[in-house]
């Protein structure tokens, strides 16, 4: 199976079709499963080489136990290994909610290995450790536990979607939940930040005034927002994000034949 290194850390990939290569980073407590399970990768894959990685303690990347290990940093450095691996230099970034924070992680570390960055459900501030220690208190109880909670506010999963959660490591996602966010400092990283930028979130996602502000701070950003969809419901409508993503990156690909002449 395909592994990148990241010092001791083993980290998960797939690649899938052909074109620029676009890194799909999913979000907490899933894995690349899902970008296949919402239709990405059979919307996408044609045009693009997919290059679809499973985070440090989801999927079949190693799960650390320690908080330190899920810092920003490290799952920065988890893309670059992974695209290291590939000798891919540059790339296009693609990311949903934890997905997301990687991807502003990507914007403060190292943001030349990337040509562009389409963030999802996030916004790229500090936020408070309430809902994480509500997440920590139910993975304390087992995945069954947490699974039976999000049906209990959600309604019923689709029996994939519920298998992928089940499989999780509740230890390593609780190690994860505890590392700091590492957004700090951020506003000014985004005034100066140039490369091209797509933002998207639900208008019921509890994230999306966070990342209009986000937009606001980019210079080189587009903001889409999709009415009375929540975080979840967003993440699964790829028939909406798609044509946005699409879009943005073909007008990415247009400025760069033209830069080169």
């Amino acid at each position: 199976m395909p592994y990148a290194h990241n010092n001791s850390v083993r980290i998960y990939y797939q690649v899938e079709g052909n074109g620029p290569p676009l890194v799909l980073q999913h979000g907490f407590t899933s894995n690349l499963q899902t970008w296949y399970a919402y239709g990405y990768v059979a919307a996408l894959q044609q045009d693009y080489r997919l290059i679809l990685i499973d985070a440090r303690g989801h999927g079949q990347s190693d799960k650390p136990y320690e908080p330190q290990a899920y810092a920003l940093q490290r799952r920065v450095e988890d893309v670059l290994a992974v695209l290291d691996a590939l000798q891919i230099d540059t790339a296009h970034y693609m990311g949903y909610s934890m997905g997301g924070r990687i991807g502003f992680g990507i914007a403060k570390y190292s943001p030349e290995r990337f040509a562009s960055l389409i963030i999802g459900g996030m916004h790229a501030t500090e936020s408070s450790s309430d809902s994480a220690q509500e997440r920590i208190a139910l993975l304390q109880q087992g995945m069954a536990a947490y699974v039976a909670h999000a049906e209990q506010h959600n309604g019923p999963m689709a029996p994939e979607r519920k298998a992928r959660l089940l499989a999780n490591d509740p230890e390593a996602l609780i190690a994860s939940l505890q590392a700091p966010r590492g957004l700090t400092g951020m506003d000014q990283l985004l005034l100066d930040l140039t490369t091209p930028c797509l933002l998207y979130v639900g208008e019921a996602d509890s994230y999306y005034a966070g990342a209009r502000q986000a937009v606001r701070l980019l210079p080189n950003a587009r903001f889409v927002s999709f009415p009375g969809l929540d975080h979840g419901q967003t993440s699964q409508a790829s028939h909406l994000v798609v044509p946005h993503v699409t879009q943005f990156l073909e007008e990415v690909l247009q400025e760069e034949r033209a830069a080169r002449g």
